[in-house]
């Protein structure tokens, strides 16, 4: 029985780190480094939506920090390292795009892929990075 439990274990560990490596390098390469290196014009056309939710200030500030939670967030998710902090960070971000999507009126199918990967940071932030993570070599798994 032991064993059997064991092999499970691992199998968790071996998830939770393809589910780190795939969602966090789409996240760091695909979404957030493009964001990151558009510049203060793309940073205030996504800062401008916060519009929807009744936040006006600030929209350059607002664009950058969401791009900077894609791109920072995706790479901590890939090695692991502040796994539960960074999983926070893109689940609120996420699911402000969610929110976003569906205040422009664009229904559930626009917003499915902010909500899905909210979902994804939700389970991250539940589970932690796994024992293959920098989190359990240097906080041993406490954060």
């Amino acid at each position: 029985m032991e064993k059997y439990e064991k092999i499970l274990a691992q199998g968790r560990d071996a998830g939770l780190l393809a589910l780190r490596l795939g969602v966090g390098f789409f996240f760091f390469y695909v979404h957030g480094l493009p964001k990151l290196t558009a510049g203060p014009e793309l940073w205030l056309k996504i800062g401008g939506a916060m519009g929807n939710l009744g936040i006006h200030f600030a929209p350059v500030f607002w664009g950058f920090m969401a791009a900077l939670a894609e791109c920072g967030g995706g790479a901590l998710i890939m090695l692991g390292l502040l796994t539960r902090p960074a999983a926070a960070m893109l689940t609120f971000n996420m699911f402000v795009a969610a929110v976003m999507h569906l205040a422009m009126g664009q229904g559930l199918k626009e917003a499915s892929h902010a909500a899905e990967a909210m979902f994804v940071f939700l389970a991250l932030l539940l589970a932690g990075g796994g024992r293959w993570s920098l989190d359990q070599l240097f906080f041993k798994g406490k954060i």
